[in-house]
């Protein structure tokens, strides 16, 4: 059964019975909002959302990040699906996807954004959503409604953090504003 997390909240990737998920995968979905023409009608427009999942250990070290130009973790643990660039099908547009165990264990933080590689702002975007799914049932765990368009052109979606052998996710929701996950940083640092 899946949670609707709202900004802050937080949920257990704990089994019940005890057992720790071991391999997930989070989902962004959005579609672009109708654009009015020169003569008043609606039309199309495509944006670029990116996925990100940014690896961070204990002191707050960037250690790995995967987004559109490099797909895979250097250890493969983490996997981006591959780059969606208009939002264009209905479900997840990008997918990135965890296997917790083979996270290093280093690693405490894993954190997912989406930014406007094309520089709209999220007023431009509509039905935008992040899911949590455990990939071993395709069943989904959580999911988080990214609401609040406004001027900022990235979000922090949610991390995912590790506490011993256990991990849970919480739901950021933070608005940012960058084209890559590089201009982020800041913003994401100050949430870990």
């Amino acid at each position: 059964m899946s949670v609707n997390l709202s900004k802050g909240q937080q949920v257990s990737l704990t089994k019940p019975g005890g057992a720790t998920l071991t391999q997930v995968r989070m989902g962004l979905g959005w579609d672009a909002a109708k654009k009015r023409g020169i003569f008043g009608g609606l039309k199309n427009q495509t944006i670029d959302l990116d996925a990100s999942a940014l690896l961070f250990d204990a002191a707050g070290n960037l250690t790995d990040q995967v987004w559109f130009q490099q797909l895979q973790s250097k250890d493969k643990s983490v996997l981006h699906t591959g780059d969606n660039r208009t939002g264009a099908g209905d479900g997840d547009d990008e997918s990135i996807k965890v296997d917790l165990q083979r996270i290093h264990p280093s690693v405490t933080t894993i954190v997912f954004a989406v930014n406007s590689f094309t520089g709209q702002d999220f007023s431009q975007i509509e039905n935008a959503f992040c899911r949590l799914i455990d990939e071993t049932t395709e069943t989904e765990i959580a999911r988080y409604t990214l609401t609040g368009s406004g001027s900022h052109t990235a979000q922090i979606m949610a991390k995912v953090t590790r506490d011993g052998d256990r991990w849970s996710m919480t739901a950021l929701g933070a608005p940012a504003a960058g084209r890559t996950f590089k201009e982020l940083l800041p913003a994401i640092v100050a949430l870990l």
